[in-house]
């Protein structure tokens, strides 16, 4: 493998019915690639949580993952609206998700905290008005 190999996706912000499409590709990528069960199960979870996170807050995104063979490293971007308060969104089950979303079973306050439960680092930049971006790594 070369040093690394690049994965970029689009999110698409209107569309629940696409929402996990990333991480089910990078789940086959990683898997033909040699990945440990383990290892995919943790990537594919943090992409997850992101992808359903810049759906429902964000109108989309952007996920790139790179991939090198002594870790995984996870790029999520979006334009929306930021976090204000990043250490209160961290709290497992605080959600500012609309009922409309909470119905469909989404917003229950998991994703930040699940994505930084599955990686072995995460780093939240966000701007109120601008847009968030997260990075996380998975060792391999």
């Amino acid at each position: 493998m070369a040093d690394f190999v690049n994965f970029h996706f689009d999110i698409d912000g209107d569309n629940f019915t696409s929402a996990g499409e990333a991480s089910v590709r990078i789940k086959k990528h990683l898997r033909e690639m040699g990945f440990s069960t383990e290892v995919i199960r943790r990537v594919s979870v943090a992409m997850y949580e992101g992808e359903i996170n810049m759906v429902i807050h964000a109108n989309g995104g952007t996920a790139d993952v790179d991939v090198y063979v002594d870790h995984i490293d996870i790029c999520l971007a979006d334009n929306g609206p930021g976090i204000s308060d990043i250490d209160l969104a961290m709290q497992e089950g605080y959600s500012t998700a609309p009922d409309n979303i909470r119905s469909l079973g989404f917003g229950a306050g998991m994703g930040l905290p699940n994505m930084k439960r599955y990686t072995d680092s995460m780093k939240i930049e966000s701007e109120v008005g601008r847009g968030t971006t997260i990075y996380m790594s998975v060792n391999v």
